[in-house]
């Protein structure tokens, strides 16, 4: 029997994700996957090969000398399975008339959805399949074209084409709630008001970045109501639930309106652009490229200059 009948290829996938990010934690952000799924691939992997592949340690992860041969014999089979696909999907083979998003819900709201309109009318004959989801994933393991995430978050093997300009984090609070509860002043008064927290698509609940005398603070704020849906968050915050922390164009209409309002305007927190991410081999996709412009366009930033041969 032969040993890859033994092996699952998705393990050998994780091994090269952890060599890569030297973390099993990072590596199971990368995969969307769990610390201790990783882990249990990790040993099987090893278990299966009868060798260690990576030395372990409280602080960090690293490959050992058998472990650093795999893997970059394993980069050169991935590469080569890689380059299969791009002849599979060379131009003028139906695949490039579907394409494949794994979008996280804001992106959806603000990006996609204005966008699909004028794709359909660009590329009438291309399936678009876009999937909302918050937790991180492996867009390629997964069978995606492509993601949208904001740059920090994109891994750092892929191709990442901004979408938006720099976006904008606010805190507000509806009328009501600071009728009764008042605004705070400084940040450091948060602790003592009601928060709708932010939950994460790896489960944890996410800080709060403010602007501090234009340095990044992370600040843990108080609630008994955690929401990972912006949209629920919104509806909550406007029913005077307390205060949240939300990407300000995605509450522009709410506060044109005066059903919510901005609290420590000056703390205001000023992040990454919004990204359109994908492997290098979808690089000339072209129903994918238009509908990249298309958003881009949209938002005031210039077309994708063509990629020379």
């Amino acid at each position: 029997m032969a040993k890859t009948d033994r092996i699952d290829f998705a393990d050998l996938k994780s091994f090269l994700t952890i060599v890569r990010c030297g973390s099993f934690k990072l590596a199971a952000i990368e995969m969307g996957q769990t610390p201790s799924a990783v882990s249990h691939a990790m040993r099987r992997l090893e278990a299966r090969l009868g060798a260690k592949l990576l030395n372990r340690t409280s602080r960090a992860v690293s490959a050992t000398a058998a472990g650093r041969d795999l893997a970059a014999r394993l980069e050169d089979g991935f590469n080569q399975i890689g380059a299969a696909l791009e002849t599979f999907d060379a131009p003028g083979t139906a695949r490039l008339g579907e394409i494949r998003l794994n979008v996280f819900a804001d992106a959806a709201d603000l990006l996609v959805a204005p966008a699909l309109a004028e794709f359909a009318r660009q590329c009438p004959e291309v399936r678009l399949t876009v999937v909302v989801e918050n937790r991180p994933i492996d867009i390629v393991a997964e069978g995606y074209d492509a993601g949208i995430r904001y740059g920090h978050y994109v891994p750092e093997d892929m191709v990442a084409v901004p979408l938006t300009r720099a976006q904008r984090w606010v805190m507000a609070a509806s009328p009501a709630y600071l009728d009764r509860h008042g605004a705070p002043s400084e940040p450091d008064e948060l602790a003592t008001h009601t928060c709708l927290q932010l939950l994460l698509g790896d489960n944890s609940s996410y800080r709060w970045e403010i602007n501090d005398a234009g340095e990044k603070r992370r600040v843990r704020v108080p609630g008994l109501l955690t929401i990972n849906d912006t949209a629920t968050t919104i509806a909550a915050c406007k029913a005077g639930l307390g205060i949240a922390y939300l990407l300000e164009a995605r509450i522009a209409s709410e506060l044109a309106r005066g059903e919510l309002r901005v609290v420590l305007e000056r703390n205001a927190f000023v992040d990454d652009p919004l990204h359109m991410y994908y492997s290098s081999r979808r690089y000339n996709h072209p129903a994918l490229v238009t509908l990249i412009n298309i958003i881009r366009a949209q938002h005031a930033l210039p077309k994708l200059a063509k990629k020379r041969a």
